[in-house]
């Protein structure tokens, strides 16, 4: 039995994604949890920000804290919106300068469609495994979070920015779907001075995550409402654990949940 607050799961990349679920005083493997029964139990809830057990409000942080922790500024999800370039504050200027002035990658990536996403350089890899991607290209390079964000702002307009997390989940991506069309958009739409961040030679990866069945038809568990659940863990892709019923669990969006979890 394993107790703790759930946090979004950190990775390694082999021949295959390894994922691991930090409980501070355990670490789960969940790669080796494969084919085995896994019981989760909601127990309570604590603010991944002032660590107080309150009920979450939005991605781990209970109300007051979302409004208030620089981990949870507007320019998070809406890397345009960054300001720090101009010494200008949002929540923390400090902590905004240390994540909005380093490099950057615009990137698209095929989990169930292609979509376009921004994130740091440092981070790059976490977040295609993050978002389930089979495949994933790196195509720009911007040296803070600001310009990055308007490069993603124009692509957008032709290409999506959200995961279909169903579709994700429900098998691998179609290998019929692949860059061309996108890159030959950007070599005919995309101005000289955005072109002039273009990444040579481009990034090009496929990730395999540990699945050895997908679900026929996806049920997201709401641990919340449930409280408990148990299930034989059949794969993990995204922050997803994936059960033999076709239940999956969204990590992520757990965050701040204490729970039990046991193993058989």
């Amino acid at each position: 039995m394993f107790s703790g607050v759930l946090k979004k799961m950190y990775t390694e990349i082999d021949n295959e994604v390894k994922y691991y679920l930090d409980f501070k005083d355990h670490i789960i493997n969940f790669n080796q949890c494969l084919e085995k029964k896994i019981s989760l139990k909601l127990i309570g809830f604590q603010c991944l920000s002032c660590h107080e057990e309150i009920e979450i409000f939005r991605q781990g942080f209970c109300k007051k804290c979302f409004f208030k922790s620089p981990l949870a500024g507007e320019w998070i999800m809406k890397p345009e919106l960054s300001k720090a370039h101009l010494d200008i504050e949002d929540r923390n200027l400090d902590f905004e300068r240390k994540i909005q002035l380093q490099p950057h990658i615009v990137y698209f990536a095929i989990s169930s469609h292609i979509k376009v996403g921004v994130t740091r350089k440092s981070q790059l890899i976490t977040r295609w495994i993050d978002q389930g991607a089979d495949r994933a290209l790196a195509l720009f390079e911007f040296p803070n979070r600001f310009l990055a964000g308007n490069c993603e702002v124009i692509l957008k307009k032709n290409f999506s920015d959200k995961t279909n997390w169903r579709k994700m989940l429900s098998s691998e991506s179609d290998q019929s779907i692949n860059f061309k069309e996108a890159e030959k958009f950007v070599d005919n739409n995309i101005e000289d001075n955005i072109k002039a961040y273009l990444l040579q030679p481009k990034i090009y990866k496929e990730i395999n995550f540990p699945v050895t069945k997908y679900p026929e038809k996806v049920n997201s568990l709401n641990l919340r409402k449930e409280k408990l659940y148990s299930g034989k863990l059949k794969g993990i892709k995204g922050q997803y654990l994936i059960f033999e019923d076709s239940t999956v669990f969204n990590i992520r969006s757990n965050e701040g949940l204490r729970v039990e979890i046991n193993i058989e």
